[in-house]
């Protein structure tokens, strides 16, 4: 299971479709039995005609990553900013943040700087866990993502 994906686990509950399929880019393995995962029922104010692709979107949206965040920011006993420390992001979500688990991270989201220069590494992946939680239906603040 990939790094993101365990960011996932952390954030999303067990029955959301970001932790029931493998999210773009990760490496999370498909679902061994594709007919089992759940999908969300089409809500009443969907027309009929746009139940492919709106009743995840409807759930999706119902998942809100900074109150979530905050709440376990208040439970940590340590103060962690979470908005702007990848590393602190990590710790707050029990997850390895380690220089070698955010390389791991970053090799996993393609990132095409230098690993070297942590500093700047680290502001991207934060961005970009930002952005993938917000693809994948976390409501994320618009000035934590692109």
């Amino acid at each position: 299971m990939g790094i993101l994906s365990n960011i996932f686990h952390k954030i999303f509950p067990a029955s959301h479709p970001a932790i029931a399929q493998a999210p773009q880019g990760t490496s999370v393995p498909a679902p061994a039995n594709p007919a089992a995962v759940p999908t969300a029922p089409a809500s009443p104010s969907v027309p009929a005609a746009d139940t492919t692709a709106a009743p995840a979107a409807v759930h999706l949206s119902e998942v809100d990553v900074e109150s979530i965040l905050n709440t376990k920011a208040q439970q940590a006993g340590q103060p962690l900013n979470w908005r702007t420390s990848i590393v602190d992001l990590l710790k707050l979500l029990d997850l390895d943040s380690s220089l070698q688990s955010r390389k791991d991270l970053a090799q996993e989201l393609h990132y095409s700087g230098d690993t070297g220069d942590s500093a700047k590494m680290n502001v991207w992946l934060h961005r970009q866990v930002m952005n993938k939680l917000a693809e994948n239906g976390g409501k994320v603040p618009a000035d934590l993502k692109d």
